[in-house]
């Protein structure tokens, strides 16, 4: 049976213990939001079209095409074939991995480095579920790569979030059925995603106030505590 036709049964099957863990990586490991902010700005400025901090809150956890569709929403030129969107997508991803380039491992705090060190040691998988085609770059600029046992990215998916499609991949890419595994988000399209997936939700930051979480962080160290549980 393929991996994917094997959901539903996933589900049905009886609760089954918490074995992976499958973290998304933009506000919840690191923060690029201002990277983002910046890249998409020149961008937009390029194109006249406006562009504020409210306009790129929307674009959270959704993938680079698709938040060139929500820039655009605004433009008011001549009309873009797919082939000239994708060449914006390329230059915005340009300018954005040359502001990456700043990053160190001290963009991870102490306490996200010891809570996955204890969570490895404590017999859990994990893994990155991130829309980002950067992931791996940004997980090597910070070394965090290692902490991990697989990573799904945008470079293996076709759907962005909230499609499960993400994290579907990181769990089987860890050997596990959906149901074992928990996501830990920062996006409400992040938790809509987990639970579209048929996995358990964390919400960290502005997902902890999501009614669709099964879990509420106010520190990245509780996940300790739920994992215990």
């Amino acid at each position: 049976m393929r991996y994917a036709e094997r959901i539903i049964s996933d589900l049905e099957a009886e609760e089954v213990k918490i074995k992976g863990l499958i973290f998304d990586l933009d506000g919840v490991l690191v923060f690029t939001d201002k990277f983002h902010y910046q890249a998409w700005k020149t961008m937009a400025d390029e194109l006249g079209v406006y562009f504020d901090e409210t306009i790129n809150h929307r674009l959270r956890g959704v993938s680079r095409m698709d938040s060139l569709e929500i820039i655009l929403e605004r433009y008011e030129g001549p009309d873009l074939s797919l082939r000239e969107k994708e060449k914006l997508a390329e230059k915005k991803n340009e300018i954005y991995r040359t502001l990456l380039e700043s990053m160190t491992p001290d963009d991870v705090t102490k306490e996200v480095r010891d809570t996955l060190t204890k969570l490895r040691e404590k017999g859990y998988k994990l893994a990155i579920g991130s829309s980002s085609k950067n992931a791996k770059f940004i997980l090597e600029k910070v070394e965090l790569k290692d902490a991990f046992d697989a990573i799904s990215d945008g470079n293996n998916i076709t759907k962005s979030k909230p499609d499960p499609e993400v994290f579907l991949k990181a769990a089987e890419y860890l050997g596990l059925p959906p149901k074992a595994c928990m996501v830990v988000e920062d996006a409400e399209a992040g938790i809509k995603a987990a639970k579209k997936g048929g996995m358990y939700a964390a919400g960290i930051g502005e997902a902890a106030k999501s009614i669709n979480a099964d879990e509420s962080l106010k520190t990245f160290s509780e996940l300790l505590d739920i994992v215990d549980k």
